[in-house]
């Protein structure tokens, strides 16, 4: 299977580590989580057939962190993404979500 890496372009699987669901880049707030909360972020996962986002390591490489959007029933990579700016897409959009509910 071939990643294309955004920086560094087409780069066999081999080099990377798979690390799982890519919404646990969306950790629970730890100023207002509940030991629930936690738990679910911790140990629930899905298991789904079709697309998914999934968290890559690029061991073998430049050490980055990836979000690769992938078919887990045909292996078709149709996104990959720097973590970082999915991460800060994230924070952005929780930003944006408070100021519409804050009135704007």
């Amino acid at each position: 299977m071939i990643i294309d890496h955004p920086l560094l372009g087409p780069r066999d699987s081999a080099e990377f580590t798979y690390l799982g669901d890519a919404s646990l880049l969306n950790r629970p707030d730890p100023d207002t989580a509940t030991p629930k909360d936690w738990h679910d972020y911790a140990y629930l996962r899905d298991n789904p057939a079709g697309l998914h986002r999934e968290l890559w390591f690029h061991e073998g490489g430049d050490r980055s962190w990836l979000v690769v959007t992938r078919n887990t029933v045909t292996h078709e990579i149709t996104k990959v993404e720097l973590a970082r700016d999915v991460a800060h897409g994230l924070v952005s959009d929780v930003a944006s979500m408070g100021t519409k509910r804050s009135g704007g």
